[in-house]
Order: C-alpha cells, then sequence, then structure tokens
C-alpha cells in the first residue's frame, strides 16, 4: 500500500497512437512530506501521515508549527494518514513527489463530493415522478413515509436533505501518465471533488498488485519540433 496527496485540476483527453481517447483526471502533486509515524507499539496501528501545501508561520498556531517542526518542514495546510504501509520504507521528514505512482498502474482516488445543497428525493435519491397530468395533484413528492403497521416513518427512510458534499472514493482507475517536469499525474476516468480540491491517491484495495500495459500516447512536442526543423532546411535552401 502506498499513497500520495494532490489536488484536482480538471479534466482533458489524451489520445493513443492508434487513435484511441482517452478522457482522463489532472491532479497536480506538489512534495508530500512525511510528518509522522504511526506503529503498532506506540499508536495501535500502523501508518503514515502526509503533509502538502505550505502556510505561512503566521498564520498557523503553535501545535502545528510545532508537530512540522519534528520533521524539519513548514506548516502544511493538509494532513492525511494513509495506513496499511510498510512503516519502514518511510523516514520522519521524508519528501514525495509523482514518481510514488508509475503509468499503468491501478488505484483508488478519494475526495470530498460536490455539494448540491437540500434536495428532493427524486434528484437526490433517483426516484421517479408521479403523473405529470393537470388531475395527479402528485408529481415530485415524497410519497408514503410509514406502513399500516408500525404508524410511523421508518429508520433509513431516503427523504429530502443535503445532497453532496460527502468523502467519496473511486476505485480501480488506471494512471495514464506520470509527468515529472510539471509534477502531474493524470488518472483515467474522473474523481469526486470540485476542482482545485483535496484528493488523495492510493494503491488499489481490490487490485493491490495488478498493472496494466502503459498507454503509448501521442507527444506534441515532437511533432512540432519536427515540423520546425523541416520550415527551417526549406528556407536555408530557398536562400542558397
Amino acid at each position: 500500500m502506498k499513497g500520495i496527496l494532490g489536488k484536482k485540476i480538471g479534466m482533458t483527453q489524451v489520445f493513443t497512437k492508434n487513435g484511441k481517447l482517452i478522457p482522463v483526471t489532472v491532479i497536480e502533486v506538489e512534495p508530500n512530506v512525511v510528518t509522522q509515524i504511526k506503529t503498532v507499539e506506540k499508536d495501535g496501528y500502523d501508518a503514515v501521515q502526509l503533509g502538502t501545501e505550505t502556510i505561512r508561520a503566521k498564520v498557523s498556531n503553535k501545535p502545528q508549527i510545532g508537530h512540522a517542526k519534528k520533521a524539519n518542514t513548514e506548516p502544511k495546510r493538509f494532513l492525511r494518514e494513509i495506513r496499511g504501509v510498510d512503516v519502514n520504507e518511510y523516514t520522519l521528514g521524508q519528501i514525495l513527489n509523482v514518481e510514488v505512482f508509475s503509468e499503468g498502474e491501478i488505484v483508488d482516488v478519494t475526495g470530498t463530493s460536490k455539494g448540491k445543497g437540500f434536495q428532493g428525493v427524486i434528484k437526490r435519491h433517483n426516484q421517479s415522478t408521479g403523473p405529470m397530468g393537470h388531475g395527479s395533484q402528485y408529481h415530485r413528492g415524497v410519497g408514503s413515509l410509514g406502513t399500516m403497521l408500525p404508524m410511523h416513518v421508518l429508520k433509513g427512510k431516503k427523504m429530502p436533505g443535503q445532497m453532496g458534499n460527502v468523502t467519496r472514493t473511486v476505485q480501480n482507475l488506471e494512471i495514464i501518465s506520470v509527468d515529472k517536469e510539471n509534477n502531474v499525474i493524470l488518472v483515467k476516468g474522473n474523481v469526486p471533488g470540485a476542482k482545485k480540491s483535496l484528493v488523495m491517491i492510493r494503491t488499489a484495495v481490490k487490485k493491490p498488485n495488478s498493472k496494466n500495459e502503459p498507454a503509448d500516447l501521442i507527444s506534441y512536442v515532437e511533432v512540432v519540433e519536427t515540423a520546425n526543423e523541416e520550415n527551417t532546411t526549406e528556407v536555408n535552401t530557398s536562400e542558397e
């Protein structure tokens, strides 16, 4: 098990050399610092705490500064734990980057879904509407709330309420590309959360050792450079 914290930038699409389009989510990964290592002997379980996005000491409190000082780093805005890791492979203050993962790996991505506000049962729970005729008098209502025997609403009844803004995990996503220069990871498909929101990338729980063949993507940089070289050659020939 391994993981890293990142920021969701948005979605785009890439193409393989055989013409296949792959929708991807762009996740920016700033350097993560191991701010704490927990063990079974001391804390009851094995885990590493990662911190990302440095904040100024001026806007930090003394506990935050003292906690970060143990790892010889600056206070971090986000701190998250990753359990199930081999703590012997980590050291306090160690810096992790996008090289933790590689192309083709299967991962789980956790984030906070977008908040939708107070919604009814049709949008929130995908229930069906009533007849839309004018004489129906029942269109988007909740429906029957209680049964005849208990004579009260049963616990767990699907009702209107707050929708979204909850922690969600999308499993078994494939890493399409790892850009070391720009600190960016491209994950196939969509992940929960709004733009610029925090996400956690971890090794897939259901497929921890599986890895697909890396996708052969088109590199547009090489195409542009080749075209420039050809244009330069043509201009020099014409001058002679």
